[in-house]
């Protein structure tokens, strides 16, 4: 997993509220359990058109501009619908690193962090405003999960809150198996003192 510090990356605007996992990715095309090989088909009934193979011109991340984009700024409600797990899994294998939206579906943003994704929270307004700076790209944002900061390219900086928690396993890289067998030391002290404390539990 990444661990994710500081980052500076080309940003793309995705000016549409209540993008829903079936957005992200078609359920048509989820038939593998794996994480891998999803990316390709990241927006694929936005960024292809009716023949789903020719790249809609006139779709964000098709444009060059957004090239190698790994900083998606989106709308409110992103990541609403069903709770599928492929939606960020998509989303990371395609590029992005961090999502920047007003407000996120529960779930998916809990899955973002599983899935080595930043979702980041700041107003309305602020979101417009980046939108409007980057469009049209390439133009880089500057994330700075320490500090909880955004800076646009014209030196402005947004702060965002996160969870405490949260922020730590971001920068140190860690999904729930990953933070689970951090602690394992822990684990082993637990049930070796409940073996004492309660032996029949153990026959």
């Amino acid at each position: 997993m990444h661990k994710f510090t500081i980052h500076n990356g080309i940003a793309a605007p995705l000016a549409r509220a209540d993008v829903n996992t079936d957005d992200i990715i078609p359920a048509r095309f989820l038939k593998s359990i794996h994480r891998a090989g999803f990316g390709k088909y990241l927006f694929a009934n936005w960024r292809f058109l009716k023949d789903g193979r020719t790249l809609n011109p006139d779709f964000a991340l098709n444009q060059p501009g957004y090239k190698g984009a790994s900083i998606l700024v989106a709308n409110e409600n992103f990541g609403c619908g069903s709770s599928r797990e492929h939606a960020p899994w998509a989303l990371r294998e395609y590029g992005f690193l961090c999502i920047i939206a007003p407000s996120f579906a529960d779930i998916f943003y809990n899955n973002c962090f599983n899935s080595n994704i930043l979702p980041i929270v700041l107003a309305p307004s602020e979101v417009v405003d980046i939108q409007k700076s980057i469009d049209p790209g390439p133009v880089n944002l500057s994330i700075d999960l320490p500090a909880q900061t955004v800076t646009a390219s014209e030196g402005h900086k947004y702060r965002f809150e996160i969870d405490p928690f949260k922020k730590y396993v971001a920068m140190e890289g860690l999904d729930n198996i990953s933070w689970s067998l951090s602690h394992m030391e822990d684990v082993f002290a637990y049930e070796e003192s409940r073996r004492k404390e309660a032996p029949w539990l153990f026959q």
